[in-house]
Order: C-alpha cells, then structure tokens, then sequence
C-alpha cells in the first residue's frame, strides 16, 4: 500500500527463512519482478492513504502475482541447479551410493567393508572415499588400519 516493494520482498524472504526456506543465496524476488515491470504495477500499483484503502482493497490478484514471482523464481533455480549438480564431478555412481547405504544401516563403514562389497582396486576404492569426502557426504575417522567413513553431520 505504502508503495515500499523491497520491503515487502525482503520481509518475504525473512518469513520463508523461518519457516525452513532459505533463499537469500538462491535467488532475488527481483529477477522475476523487474522481468514483468507492467504487470506488476498492474497488481500491485494501488495509490493512496494506506488507512483510507486497507479496508477496501482486494489483495487476491496481488497475492496471486506475488505467489506466481516465488514460484518463477523457484522454479528457475530449480533448472540451474539441475544442471549444474548432475556433473563428473558430483555424480554419484551406483558404488558411490553403495558406500552411503552401508554407512546408512551400520553407522560407518571401512575399507575392509567395502572390499566384500565390490572388486574394485585398492586404489579406485581410495578414489571413491575421496570423492565422497571432497563432496562432503562422509568425514574420515582414525587413521591407518583404523580408519573409517560416518556420514557427513
């Protein structure tokens, strides 16, 4: 009413935060907003004394628009995140989750676990732990012989 939209789209935010949904570093209610400048003055540009409209006013459309920029916005980062997290780099292989599943039901996992569960090399097997520790889904605990992998906490 007052005409203060960042206010608003930053109180938004604080509120999803709250609740669970934290945006800040995902994403700006902006993108979506200066993208449909028209259509959001359409929506939200009601003019006058705040006291003198509130009792009067229909927020329907507006929240409805405001409800479609959150969803826009969702939705978007939702597609870069999806391609940007399938990569060589963060792809887990069936292995992979193999090692995550075991520590799921035992609480850990060693090499020497691992071993009964694949064939694969001594080394691809220290690949795998590393790549799990560098995505940080597991930590590595004790040293030497006594070593072994817990979920990332």
């Amino acid at each position: 009413m007052d005409g203060n939209g960042r206010t608003c789209r930053l109180l938004t935010k604080i509120l999803l935060a709250q609740i669970g949904l934290k945006t800040f570093n995902l994403f700006s209610f902006e993108n979506y907003y200066n993208k449909n400048v028209t259509q959001y003055f359409q929506n939200v540009g009601v003019k006058g004394n705040y006291y003198d409209l509130v009792n009067q006013t229909d927020f329907t459309t507006w929240l409805e628009y405001f409800t479609e920029g959150i969803i826009d916005e969702l939705l978007r980062v939702k597609k870069i995140l999806m391609t940007s997290i399938i990569s060589p780099k963060t792809e887990l292989q069936p292995y992979h989750q193999k090692i995550l599943d075991f520590i799921k039901d035992k609480g850990f996992i060693t090499n020497k676990d691992y071993v009964q569960m694949t064939n694969r090399a001594k080394a691809t097997r220290a690949l795998d732990f590393k790549k799990l520790l560098k995505m940080k889904l597991i930590i590595r605990k004790g040293k030497g012989k006594a070593t072994y992998y817990k979920l990332w906490s």
